[in-house]
């Protein structure tokens, strides 16, 4: 792996999804990952109003602030500039990666989604993405059409000296070959939230020491 950027660190990357993290259940979700040892918080929210939006972002901004954590908007530069988010995650059909970080500035963490695809990585890694998101690796229900990806692609991501994310289905059960490939964040949505907010809090301890446990880059023994 290359180096990081310093606010980017090995571990879960906790993903909202209002199916999952209801507005009145959005904050002590995330606030639960984040006591459990989330490194990373993307909001995702594709239902929402504008207005909700704004709030709840300005709120998770905020929250993540404070708990010393990037939060990332999905799919969103311009309300992540607005509320002054620390970065947003593109798919392949979003905004135009150069498009992003000129709104959004160097310093701004830009994640892209590369399906299965090393070529879809190596353009990002060009365009100066700041992480590569590979997946979905299991049944997700929250990417179901998505195209499914090998554990491989994270050994074979590695020598793009980039951070690189696995998601799609994971769980404490599953996580293990994945961290094992080289995935130094765990993306998960349905994998940590949707129950309370002591269930998030002890499944996100659960992926932290897991990814601790088992990344090859780890001091720790397995």
């Amino acid at each position: 792996m290359g180096t990081m950027k310093p606010s980017l660190q090995r571990g879960l990357y906790a993903i909202t999804d209002n199916r999952l993290t209801p507005p009145d259940r959005l904050l002590k979700s995330v606030e639960a990952a984040l006591a459990g040892g989330a490194v990373l918080v993307q909001y995702r929210d594709k239902l929402s109003t504008a207005a909700e939006r704004l709030r709840q972002a300005t709120d998770l901004t905020s929250l993540c602030r404070n708990a010393g954590v990037p939060l990332l908007i999905n799919d969103d530069p311009e309300l992540a500039h607005r509320v002054g988010a620390q970065g947003v995650h593109l798919g392949q059909d979003d905004w135009a990666l150069a498009d992003a970080r000129k709104l959004l500035g160097q310093e701004a963490i830009i994640g892209i989604t590369c399906h299965h695809r090393i070529d879809l990585a190596e353009t990002a890694k060009a365009g100066g993405a700041d992480y590569l998101a590979f997946g979905r690796f299991y049944h997700s229900g929250t990417k179901p059409g998505a195209p499914r990806a090998n554990a491989q692609v994270l050994t074979e991501a590695s020598r793009l000296a980039l951070p690189v994310a696995a998601i799609g289905g994971i769980t404490t059960d599953n996580a293990e070959p994945l961290v094992r490939a080289g995935a130094d964040l765990i993306a998960v949505v349905g994998g940590l939230f949707g129950g309370s907010p002591e269930d998030i809090e002890a499944k996100a301890k659960q992926f932290s020491q897991l990814i601790a446990l088992h990344h090859p880059l780890s001091t720790h023994s397995n």
